[in-house]
């Protein structure tokens, strides 16, 4: 199979074969996994000092004093301390540091992960399912000329996005709303929206022509990973390529 490949003008410049990694069968619970696996990866362990709440000398006064028998200190108000239930006191059951948090997956498997979701990203219906506007996009995968990854200004990038017809995606990722429950009050109130991906062989400056524009991003074909086709674990986003990028694909994650 053939696509075309795209000027900054929009003109078909030339035709290229599209790599056989396109034809690979979906498998939407191992980009899941993928996508976890690459996640739990970030998280840090965490859990309290296993002394917190037990730096005291408090005991208790014992029985047949009409009062409960907790450790209490030894000065002062005379307060419970130590016990769970008391003000200052230990957790009950703390977070384990050594507790393993982490999805794992097979080097295998998540090679199969992102070859699905490479695939995923040129299936028309999943990329419309996804919630992207892609009513001026003739055929997918769009492939655009090297000379994209030399494109620097905000203003360069954005007439290119218009004439390649991603430009309604990009006005759809601006919109935001406010979350739905306690999370809004946890450093994140608003959800936004992810806009189309640029793939690119080489930075040569596109990343600072591409970064003001709400939900687009900007990653090389040799660091490109499942979070990065498959936000939120759902395949199938829209994807801009430059012609080396995809032709990088044949050595990246097999050929024809």
């Amino acid at each position: 199979m053939k696509c075309n490949v795209y000027s900054l003008d929009g003109n078909v410049t030339g035709e290229i074969e599209v790599p056989m990694v396109f034809s690979t069968e979906y498998r939407p619970d191992l980009i899941k996994r993928s996508v976890l696996s690459s996640f739990t990866a970030r998280i840090q362990p965490y859990g309290p000092n296993t002394l917190s709440g037990k730096k005291t000398s408090a005991e208790s006064l014992g029985k047949n004093r009409g009062i409960a028998r907790l450790p209490r200190m030894k000065s002062g108000p005379r307060r419970a301390a130590f016990v769970p239930q008391a003000v200052g006191g230990r957790r009950a059951h703390p977070p384990l540091v050594d507790k393993v948090r982490r999805e794992k997956i097979n080097k295998k498997e998540r090679r199969l992960a992102l070859m699905s979701a490479i695939a995923a990203t040129a299936d028309t219906e999943r990329v419309k399912r996804r919630g992207h506007r892609i009513d001026n996009i003739s055929s997918l995968p769009i492939v655009i000329e090297d000379d994209f990854e030399k494109v620097r200004k905000t203003k360069e990038t954005r007439e290119v996005f218009k004439i390649i017809g991603v430009w309604d995606d990009i006005l759809r990722a601006r919109e935001k709303k406010i979350r739905a429950g306690r999370g809004k009050t946890r450093g994140r109130k608003y959800k936004k929206k992810k806009g189309p991906l640029v793939i690119v062989s080489r930075n040569q400056g596109i990343y600072f022509g591409a970064r003001n524009h709400p939900g687009v991003d900007v990653v090389e074909v040799e660091k490109l990973s499942t979070s990065d086709l498959a936000p939120g674990c759902e395949a199938g986003r829209l994807v801009v390529w430059t012609r080396s990028a995809i032709e990088k694909l044949n050595t990246f994650v097999g050929g024809n």
